[in-house]
């Protein structure tokens, strides 16, 4: 299936098809006229005698050196050759790319000057699968994602490496046996497709999704621990959320109250409980992750309005008739965004962290055994797993610190100030790996408390979510190897498939 994108108006809900089911992508066909008027800009503008940015000088401290017409064309496959200097682990290839089609999205706004033919080698490179290897480290997030932008600029002009039907190989090799021939760059065109922001926000934008999905498992896992706890609904009252105001707040009460609708566990406690007031990782799920929900929603309103920017320099004005440099490539609106997307990650991890505690823990659980071992003492249970949850929970505090703080002087001061956005956005990726485990375990807690709970039941919905983790996490009577039954739970957690109960209709509107 080809998806038909508009420049400017690409929506989230679009993107997040296209990076879950590697869509091939085509630009809307009306804004190929704007292209062509900036390409045509360009082209004069090489051929006059006046200096301008990025089409016949060079670069970053170097704008001030005149370069010759006749070596324009080398000028710009130098550009994309000296900077690919990433290193690390490349990058998945969902989010390879989401990132060339946002360059797509950025280039097709008719305002970086590339041609056509510069357009349509990116389409077919996404319809024919031919995913660039770009090192996932190497960008401060300002003058754009210099390094990983060249690696896929390099791939384009055949050069770097490529993965085509699932092998790595030369980039050469790779579009040959894809039928598609590398291009020439022409005037502006490296500068185009290495400027800009795409990297970042590709990996902010997966962050987000990843973050969304354990926000709503963390709805389903808090409201079975608290059923296996015995916890008391009546902090999920409407009236109390609604005397407050805040969007996710009021949207998690509402779904937990569903959730917890017709337990005959909840039931039995009503009347007679001499509990006052259950701890705050029960009774403030609301109030916390609600709270990241909102955070999340509000970085996705900035990611999608930088989903549909043009973050290159120098930008072509076509109805000014000027070229004119800005500094659009400075990545600051994205690494604000991930270092929110990070410190609601961190703060979910962190109460779900504590639930798991509380059942764990004789002091607390309110009757259910030692560690949810029926057997305590031969038997350590769920012990380790707690702690599993406690280091895990830990590391994303510490990843959790924010990045767009930490800027540092690069390319002989001329980028004097810089964003950190990449790192700030690909640390999201693990944070989300880490929420994952923590939350996969407190649904084996909560399953394991509830079955504790017997011959009473918890509500539909919870013994719905309980059978589909029993599918490969079965119960736990006495001891065993531990590792497989956690990584099936991380798994069903990453998949969302525990979450598929879960109502938050209220703020998924926020996200599209």
């Amino acid at each position: 299936m080809t998806i038909t994108l508009t420049p400017g108006a690409a929506t989230l809900a679009q993107l997040q098809d296209i990076w879950e089911n590697a869509s091939a992508v085509t630009l809307d066909p009306a804004s190929h006229a704007g292209i062509t008027a900036a390409h045509a800009l360009v082209q004069k503008a090489a051929s006059g005698d006046d200096a301008v940015y990025g089409i016949n000088t060079g670069f970053g401290k170097l704008a001030n050196v005149k370069i010759a017409a006749r070596d324009v064309a080398t000028l710009q496959r130098n550009l994309i050759l000296s900077h690919c200097c990433g290193v690390g682990e490349a990058l998945d290839d969902a989010t390879t790319r989401l990132m060339m089609v946002l360059k797509l999205l950025s280039l097709g706004r008719g305002a970086s000057g590339a041609a056509m033919r510069t357009i349509e080698i990116l389409q077919d490179m996404l319809a024919k699968d031919v995913i660039p290897v770009i090192p996932d480290q190497g960008s401060v997030g300002a003058s754009g994602d210099l390094a990983p932008l060249a690696h896929m600029a390099a791939t384009m002009i055949g050069e770097g490496e490529a993965v085509f039907g699932g092998m790595r190989m030369p980039s050469r090799d790779a579009l040959a046996k894809a039928g598609i021939a590398p291009i020439v760059l022409g005037p502006k065109e490296g500068l185009a497709l290495i400027n800009g922001t795409q990297f970042s926000t590709a990996c902010a934008l997966a962050g987000l999704w990843g973050a969304w999905r354990n926000a709503e498992t963390s709805v389903l896992t808090g409201a079975l621990s608290t059923d296996a706890i015995m916890g008391s609904t009546a902090p999920l009252q409407d009236a109390i959320h609604t005397l407050r105001g805040h969007t996710g707040q009021i949207a998690v009460a509402r779904a937990q109250r569903a959730l917890m609708e017709g337990s005959e566990i909840r039931e039995s406690h009503r009347d007679g409980d001499t509990r006052v007031q259950d701890p705050y990782c029960i009774r403030c799920q609301p109030q916390v992750t609600g709270a990241a929900l909102d955070l999340l929603s509000f970085a996705a309103r900035t990611l999608e309005i930088e989903a549909n920017a043009v973050t290159d320099n120098p930008l072509v004005l076509v109805d000014d008739n000027l070229i004119v440099s800005g500094g659009n490539f400075h990545a600051e609106p994205v690494g604000f965004a991930a270092d929110q997307i990070a410190v609601a990650i961190s703060e979910i991890g962190a109460i779900a962290q504590r639930r798991v505690a509380l059942m764990v823990d004789p002091t607390l659980s309110f009757d259910l055994p030692p560690f949810l071992t029926p057997d305590p003492g031969l038997n350590s249970g769920l012990m380790i797993a707690e702690v599993t949850t406690a280091a895990l929970m830990s590391e994303n505090k510490h990843l959790a610190n924010p990045c767009t703080t930490d800027s540092t002087p690069t390319s002989a001061n001329q980028e004097d100030h810089v964003s950190m956005t990449a790192h700030a956005a690909r640390r999201l990726k693990r944070m989300n790996a880490n929420l994952n485990v923590i939350l996969g375990i407190e649904a084996i807690c909560g399953a394991q408390g509830i079955e504790f709970r017997a011959p009473l039941r918890t509500s539909a919905p919870l013994r719905a979510a309980i059978a589909t983790l029993r599918k490969s996490v079965p119960s736990q009577a006495e001891d065993r190897y531990m590792a497989p039954s956690i990584d099936a739970a991380r798994a069903l957690v990453a998949s969302g498939a525990l979450a598929a109960p879960v109502d938050l209709a209220s703020v998924t509107r926020d996200r599209k």
